[in-house]
């Protein structure tokens, strides 16, 4: 099956009655994804798109057994939300939220230690999509079809290029998982590729990186000693200058090996198919599936 996310998920929008959380609530609603409530502080017991608002995350689990939370909070207030989605039940957490400080993000990552079977996306994130079944976040589902290809990326613009190319191709995708750019997040590369590894239905891997930190190196050296399946990767940033951060908060060369080339030339010698641009991203994916 599917990782993360599926028909089954029973999902609940914490800021639901904001604008961005109505915008991508009657969004996921339209796309088909079981969206149940939401949670607002104040507006508990009223209803928002034609479903219940909770006054807290707990109270939502307790009514619906709600167990993913797409969080539209404002910067200033999500990570407490993240926070509180934990505490009251919440098994998958996408926080979509950008700009949350780094000093949260690193609270919020020492709290979830307590709670080992919560799995965070994000933030900063486009979230989650399993094609055709679910939807937790910004993803335009139109572009998806499903597929066997798994796909996981912290650009969530590139993520949307990569999938259009793919289902162009026929191939369409299992989950795509944007795991976000900011320098802290909740999942990394490593744990998504662990979990597409097993999953009967992804046949092969696709990894959309960028320049800094060493998430895309710490995924190559796990899939050279342990990888069963054909891996692909595109890193983006090879003309991005030392020192300069370039879009994401975490896409910031620190040294050497931030470098997308260095990156790269990694994931060469670890057997991964590397796309040398973004335009080739799925005639890649295609001669990996190929090679197999």
């Amino acid at each position: 099956m599917s990782i993360l996310l599926n028909s089954n998920s029973r999902i609940i929008i914490q800021g639901f009655t904001g604008s961005e959380g109505t915008f991508h609530a009657s969004q996921m609603i339209e796309y088909g994804s079981n969206v149940i409530g939401g949670v607002t502080p104040g507006k508990g017991g009223q209803t928002h798109l034609c479903l219940p608002v909770f006054n807290t995350v707990r109270e939502a689990v307790n009514e619906t057994g709600a167990d993913v939370s797409v969080i539209f909070v404002p910067r200033a207030y999500a990570a407490d939300a993240i926070l509180e989605a934990a505490d009251g039940g919440i098994r998958l957490i996408v926080a979509i939220t950008e700009g949350i400080p780094i000093s949260d993000m690193i609270k919020v990552k020492n709290y979830l230690n307590n709670y080992p079977e919560v799995i965070l996306i994000g933030p900063n994130c486009p979230g989650v999509i399993t094609p055709e079944e679910s939807k937790a976040g910004i993803m335009p589902g139109f572009i998806h079809r499903k597929g066997t290809v798994g796909i996981i990326s912290r650009s969530g613009t590139l993520t949307y290029e990569a999938v259009d190319q793919i289902t162009k191709l026929g191939l369409g995708q299992s989950t795509c998982v944007g795991i976000g750019g900011d320098p802290v997040v909740g999942s990394s590369i490593l744990e998504i590729v662990r979990m597409m590894m097993v999953d009967e239905e992804t046949e092969a891997i696709l990894i959309i990186g960028e320049i800094g930190g060493n998430m895309e190196t710490e995924a190559a050296e796990w899939i050279r000693e342990n990888s069963i399946k054909p891996i692909i990767s595109f890193v983006a940033g090879r003309t991005a200058p030392k020192g300069k951060r370039m879009g994401h908060a975490g896409a910031i060369i620190g040294g050497k090996a931030d470098t997308a080339q260095s990156k790269m030339e990694i994931m060469r010698q670890c057997g991964i198919f590397v796309a040398e641009s973004p335009a080739e991203i799925g005639i890649t994916v295609m001669h990996a599936l190929k090679s197999k």
